[in-house]
């Protein structure tokens, strides 16, 4: 039995279901609803997606597909920031689903995970993980936080339409 695919999969399993939660809850809010934060300085489910999406192209993509880096971390907290409910589904399924092919490269190479990809790189910014990092920090790292995202993008759903309908 090889421990490396069955982290893997399990990964593969959370972020599968986080992106159905996150699709169920975003299916169900207005465009008002995407927008709105419960306090001036709390971030909206708009504030959220943008920043899973930021993460995800940061952390990820640079490394796997050589995407540069033009995060603007600033903006993806920007108070009254807009979405429509198109580009919030569309910024959501881009995360999942590149979390998801990266998770399938590593499951097909399990011994990525032990590698380093910023060893020799600038210095990172933001960022829970630091430049010794291995793939697997990373991807551990990325459960947590997209986990407390979606956390909180349900919770402001809730607040928004009190009751939502799920389908398990």
């Amino acid at each position: 039995m090889d421990i490396s695919k069955l982290l893997v999969e399990s990964m593969l399993g959370k972020f599968k279901s986080e992106k159905k939660w996150v699709f169920q809850a975003l299916h169900q809010l207005s465009e008002e609803d995407i927008s709105w934060s419960p306090t001036t300085e709390s971030n909206s489910i708009a504030n959220l997606v943008s920043h899973i999406r930021g993460t995800v192209r940061q952390r990820l993509e640079t490394v796997f597909y050589h995407v540069p880096d033009t995060r603007d971390r600033d903006k993806e907290f920007e108070r009254g920031l807009y979405l429509t409910k198109e580009q919030a589904l569309t910024l959501a399924n881009e995360s999942f689903d590149v979390i998801i092919q990266v998770l399938e490269e590593i499951k097909a190479s399990p011994e990525l995970l032990v590698r380093q990809p910023y060893l020799n790189m600038p210095p990172l910014t933001f960022s829970a993980n630091n430049n010794q990092s291995t793939l697997l920090d990373m991807m551990v790292q990325m459960v947590r936080e997209v986990h407390n995202h979606t956390g909180q993008i349900m919770y402001i759903a809730k607040m928004r339409k009190g009751q939502l309908q799920w389908q398990y």
